[in-house]
């Protein structure tokens, strides 16, 4: 059985072309030679790097010495997928029922548009006009048997057998064309890497060599993969990569407001779209989501973009909503480089959205925790967006470094972002209980020997003698000095001559006990524990 007749749209190097759509994308240039860079090798280049010997798959450093003018970026799939969106629900409204393979590929039944259109050609004349609207007039489509087939013949070349080319960027593989068309392309088309290399090492150069075998025979020895891969390669009309599965259409749940005159205060602003934020909470409510991060753009008259992601610790109501804008616009005014009289839209998009029902209060009453996030939340939309917040424990050598201020409206976000910082390793970092008062900055401190002179470091990372007296902010503790740990070394960027610090718990004969650090010469206390 024949699959049926799919059309593909494709848009070369697309990862480039979200770059370059990109917010911080400001001064690059489709013509200069960009490469994006993924674990240190290249994903995808623009065609001038190609130009220069650059190619998909090579190491970054190997990309460089080809062209040493590339301009390498990281390659980030969440602006992909982000920038691919609106070219998708374009094509939607031109052909319904779009399936999005990944970003820069989209699949679509070719039965309906074919006959909208009267013909194949027309129909994808009409995708490429939209393709070149949009601003992509290096967009390519193919027509075949089948998903895979017509994403083949996108990619094929106007002189490759079985393919027609009614004009440039338009590929047709006439019906039941497809498997003759598949035949003397490279089997590692349709397979990974360690499969592809396993059928080469057996003389299976081709999908038409793959083709020839019978499939009872691929399915026992090389499973599904190499079931579906023969199943591609024959064109065949089940299984995956041969039906489009369109997705379901999304609605749109962004929100947009536009001014006819700039408004430059934040308190203006904030009012000015109190209505927006309703609509937009109103939007979700009605598909039964809750929005948990929303991101937030402001326009100004001379077309600068203030765009920014807030979190919410629980879910977004439309007063904290508009809270948000009012932080973000008197955050925008104070930039010197922003520039323009006041903002001209303003744009409200949710970037996490979850389930009302997740969200319901539970069985018991939570009135405590409501009542103080209702205050909590109240302080903070007078006080401005770091005015109210609580302390997490985050990454660092010392315990001044560990503690971080998290804004109440991101609490969960941020306090994630600090859990993954500490668990990183921290050599020279202190393991045991930490000290019950820590110093926002060491307090000057002398540590005494028996002798009653200064006790420091040696060469051998080693006290230079036994400690005997404290004396903390030039006063003297009556207990003396009863025991205390070896120093311990915290190094830090030794590359650039950093000179080492060095730690050390000392305890009184009284019990009390202290962590002190070694710097520039001078003990001083970090941390007292109680």
């Amino acid at each position: 059985m024949i699959a049926e007749r799919t059309l593909v749209v494709w848009v070369p190097d697309w990862p480039v072309h979200a770059l370059l759509r990109d917010d911080g994308a400001d001064g690059l240039s489709p013509d200069a030679p960009l490469a994006l860079i993924a674990n240190h090798l290249v994903v995808a280049c623009s065609p001038a790097a190609r130009r220069e010997g650059v190619r998909t798959g090579i190491r970054e450093r190997e990309a460089q010495t080809r062209c040493p003018e590339l301009a390498v970026y990281p390659h980030d799939p969440e602006t992909d997928d982000r920038r691919f969106a609106p070219v998708a629900a374009a094509l939607e409204q031109l052909v319904p029922g779009v399936e999005v393979v990944r970003a820069g590929l989209c699949a679509m039944r070719a039965r309906g548009p074919s006959r909208y259109y009267d013909g194949e050609a027309p129909a994808g004349e009409a995708v490429l006009r939209l393709a070149a609207e949009l601003g992509l007039p290096d967009a390519r489509v193919g027509i075949a048997d089948g998903r895979f087939a017509a994403e083949q013949a996108a990619r094929a070349a106007s002189t490759d057998l079985g393919v027609s080319a009614p004009l440039e960027g338009l590929r047709i593989v006439d019906p039941g064309g497809s498997p003759a068309f598949l035949s003397p392309l490279p089997v590692s088309r349709a397979v990974d890497a360690g499969l592809a290399e396993t059928l080469q090492g057996l003389g299976i150069r081709t999908l038409g060599a793959l083709a020839a075998l019978p499939e009872d025979a691929v399915r026992q020895r090389f499973g599904p993969q190499g079931l579906t891969a023969h199943r591609r390669a024959t064109a065949f009309g089940s299984g995956p990569g041969a039906e489009v599965r369109p997705r379901q259409p999304v609605r749109e749940l962004s929100v947009e407001l536009s001014f006819d005159t700039p408004i430059d205060a934040a308190d203006q602003l904030a009012f000015a779209c109190s209505a927006l934020a309703e609509r937009f909470i109103g939007g979700l409510t009605e598909d039964r989501l809750v929005c948990t991060a929303l991101r937030i753009e402001l326009t100004d008259d001379v077309g600068a973009r203030h765009e920014r992601e807030w979190a919410h610790p629980r879910h977004f109501t439309a007063a904290d909503t508009v809270g948000r804008i009012r932080w973000q616009a008197a955050s925008a005014t104070r930039e010197t480089e922003r520039g323009g009289a006041g903002v001209m839209n303003v744009r409200i998009t949710p970037v996490h959205t979850d389930h009302a029902a997740s969200h319901e209060p539970g069985l018991w009453s939570t009135e405590p925790d409501e009542r103080v996030h209702h205050h909590l939340s109240r302080a903070q939309s007078r006080l401005g967006h770091t005015g109210v917040g609580t302390v997490a424990l985050a990454g660092g050598r010392l315990l001044a470094d560990r503690q971080r201020f998290v804004p109440w409206s991101t609490t969960r976000v941020e306090r994630a972002t600090a859990r993954a910082s500490a668990s990183g390793p921290w050599p020279g970092a202190l393991t045991g209980p930490a000290p019950s008062q820590v110093f926002p900055e060491p307090i000057p401190a002398v540590l005494l020997g028996a002798s009653g002179s200064p006790v420091g470091i040696d060469a051998d990372d080693l006290l230079t003698e036994d400690p005997a007296q404290l004396l903390v902010a030039a006063t003297r503790f009556d207990a003396p000095v009863a025991a205390w740990s070896p120093p311990w070394a915290v190094r830090e960027r030794w590359w650039e001559g950093a000179p080492a610090r060095f730690r050390l718990q000392v305890q009184l004969a009284d019990g009390d006990a202290w962590l002190l650090i070694f710097r520039t010469g001078a003990w001083a206390a970090e941390g007292r524990y109680d």
